[in-house]
């Protein structure tokens, strides 16, 4: 028991020596004086003057304590890694040297100095050039068409001289038509004499035309019904087509009756029933049942004079 006491104080003694007290800044401006105790990856004990033992980590001290702790061989492996280097400590700065680059390809400048050079020397610029140049023809055709002018004379131009050619006749005055008053001038002056045999040609000639235009007037044109701008029903056929139902009377004196269906169509004299969903009609060739679904279209033909 006495040699235990004896080595116990010699290892107290050996400890004061190594782990004398010492006062160490923190990084909240206080500072902590006291014997080492203990010392790990984590932090580090101490016997305050206190008499009291505080568990403080590594990251509370302040860097004055970092060097200061450092001067401990034992410990200095735990505190070098937070120990911030000085300008002097850090190593100079590697010269950073950019590599000389050579270009061997030339600028757009260089390659094309003009837009209609880039144009040219491109796939899609050449589309649109093309593009451009089919456009100038369309519009020379149509200002040839609106100025009256020589269809084949503009296009020509304006395929040899494209842009100026359309403006050039674009800017040609219209020709106005002739007036009521010089069209009169302009007959009177290529009438034919009076009793010449042109004039009796012309004579002949109108009378034939104005009697021909007469019986076009006369002629009315079919009244047609059609699917989708009228609805095919009972009450339709009844109130439209209410002249051929029974005996004729109305337009069925005037006017002949077609039926067009999907199948056939037929040429109607009389109806003779009208139900719900379809209708009887006398036809040449017999009576027909027809539904309302399958009529197309009906017409009323003028009969002639």
């Amino acid at each position: 028991m006495r040699n235990f006491l004896i080595l116990l104080s010699l290892w107290l003694g050996l400890t004061a020596n190594v782990f004398a007290a010492e006062t160490l800044s923190l990084t909240d401006g206080t500072s902590v004086s006291g014997d080492i105790v203990k010392f790990d990856d984590n932090g580090v004990m101490i016997h305050t003057t206190a008499d009291a033992y505080t568990t403080l980590p590594w990251a509370k001290f302040s860097q004055e304590a970092f060097k200061q702790l450092a001067a401990n061989p034992k410990i200095k492996p735990l505190v070098e890694p937070f120990i911030e280097p000085t300008e002097a400590d850090r190593p100079p700065k590697a010269e950073i040297k950019a590599p000389t680059v050579t270009r061997s390809i030339k600028s757009p400048d260089q390659l094309h100095p003009s837009l209609f050079g880039g144009l040219l020397h491109s796939s899609l610029g050449c589309f649109i050039l093309l593009v451009i140049y089919v456009a100038n023809l369309y519009a020379a055709f149509e200002i040839a068409v609106v100025r009256g002018k020589p269809i084949g004379a503009v296009i020509g131009l304006s395929a040899v001289l494209p842009v100026i050619g359309p403006i050039f006749f674009l800017t040609q005055p219209i020709k106005a038509p002739p007036t009521e008053a010089e069209a009169a001038v302009e007959g009177a002056a290529s009438a034919p004499a009076p009793g010449s045999p042109e004039e009796s040609i012309q004579i002949a000639s109108a009378s034939w035309q104005a009697a021909q235009e007469e019986q076009e007037k006369k002629a009315l044109p079919p009244q047609v019904f059609a699917r989708g701008k009228y609805t095919f029903n009972k009450r339709f056929i009844e109130t439209k087509f209410a002249g051929f139902i029974g005996e004729p009377k109305g337009d069925a004196k005037t006017h002949t009756m077609e039926i067009r269906t999907l199948r056939e169509t037929y040429a109607v004299e009389q109806i003779m029933q009208v139900g719900a969903t379809e209708a009887m009609l006398e036809t040449p060739n017999g009576q027909v049942t027809v539904p309302f679904a399958d009529i197309q279209e009906v017409k009323l033909n003028p009969k002639p004079a």
